[in-house]
């Protein structure tokens, strides 16, 4: 697939990694779609790149939006699921119900309606990368983020499934993007983020490892 991979798709594209991703990819010639719930700053990011790349705000936690989007969209040749949340930081009893559900219906549902509606196109291609992001969190724990753990840790267990269930030549693969300076990390750490990378400073090394992946590493958890 080393010379296979022209157009990439995004989700949570607006902020953050995903539009530190698709300016990297972008400017490395490849034809960026995305979408996120943020119709602003998707609108400033699609401003700033312009044509071929394409976004459009779409809530992935809505499998019709999700669906509608998809009827206007080529097959990409590497699905990159990353929007996500996180609740505030509390034990996980605190956490209220309301919070928990968008959350898991965000992280983990709104992986698989984006998972629902693309696979299809890449299997009938019979090529393709899809790469969920994990997090350190899905692979192991800390105290006040159990909801965020919970999603993740769902995350890795959907991706080892999907990989038995996409034919040969489709891979899937839980990437967990490191610890990155972001309103997310932020929101949990407050100034302590500002130890690690900004996103703008990851996304060129987190471009070469998702352009990397191959059919072969289907199934795997790797970092970037």
């Amino acid at each position: 697939m080393e010379s296979s991979i022209q157009t990439v798709l995004i989700t949570g594209a607006s902020g953050g990694l995903g539009a530190a991703l698709a300016r990297e990819f972008a400017s490395r010639g490849l034809r960026v779609l995305g979408c996120a719930r943020r119709a602003d700053a998707l609108g400033r990011l699609a401003r700033e790149l312009g044509p071929p790349h394409a976004f459009e705000a779409v809530d992935v936690g809505d499998d019709a939006a999700v669906a509608r989007w998809a009827e206007g969209v080529e097959a990409p040749d590497l699905l990159v699921n990353n929007a996500a949340l996180m609740h505030d930081v509390a034990p996980a009893w605190e956490i209220p119900a309301a919070e928990f559900d968008r959350l898991m219906h965000v992280n983990v549902g709104g992986t698989m309606n984006v998972i629902r509606r693309f696979a299809p196109m890449m299997i009938a291609r019979g090529r393709g990368v899809i790469a969920n992001f994990s997090s350190g969190w899905g692979r192991s724990v800390s105290p006040d983020v159990a909801g965020y753990c919970a999603s993740k840790w769902a995350i890795e267990g959907l991706t080892r499934a999907l990989a038995l269930d996409l034919p040969q030549g489709i891979a899937a693969v839980a990437v967990n993007p490191g610890i990155i300076d972001t309103a997310m990390l932020r929101k949990c750490w407050a100034e302590g983020a500002s130890a690690y990378p900004t996103a703008d400073a990851w996304a060129p090394r987190a471009a070469d490892g998702l352009l990397a992946l191959r059919a072969r590493d289907s199934g795997s958890s790797v970092d970037l």
